[in-house]
């Protein structure tokens, strides 16, 4: 509908399925025109004393946006980490250019201690998802 936008709806959709079969996750195109992938890991927290399952604890999300002509777009991540993982996946990030922006906690009285990192790129979509994929085998789970 857009002359802004150099994909069709089809073509993003297909994009993005592509996009979320690389990350093993599900994949969706917002009403935004963003393409929005999540997973969760699979590792036991406690907060303040109780067992969660929260899907805020364990998130991974990845998204791009705006691919312009020549198939570059803005691609976002977060992933919850293990203390003991940060070193190694900012390695491995920064090893393929993503550019790492934030790494904090999201909560307080956890175990064990969970770290939220934050990336970046422009580029291709299916080649960011390529680089996470390969930098995430550094994670234990």
């Amino acid at each position: 509908m857009s002359s802004n936008s150099c994909h069709s709806n089809d073509s993003k959709s297909n994009l993005c399925n592509e996009f979320a079969r690389i990350l093993n996750g599900s994949g969706m195109v917002t009403p935004e025109g963003v393409c929005l992938v999540q997973k969760f890991r699979n590792i036991r927290f406690t907060i303040l004393g109780r067992r969660t399952k929260s899907p805020l604890v364990n998130p991974q999300f990845f998204s791009f946006e705006d691919v312009d002509r020549n198939g570059n777009a803005l691609n976002l991540g977060e992933t919850v980490l293990l203390q003991e993982e940060v070193n190694p996946l900012l390695t491995e990030l920064r090893k393929r250019n993503i550019i790492v922006t934030a790494l904090h906690n999201h909560w307080l009285f956890e175990e064990p201690r969970a770290m939220y990192m934050h990336f970046e790129s422009i580029e291709p979509p299916l080649e960011f998802a390529r680089k996470i994929r390969e930098a995430f085998k550094v994670l234990k789970a």
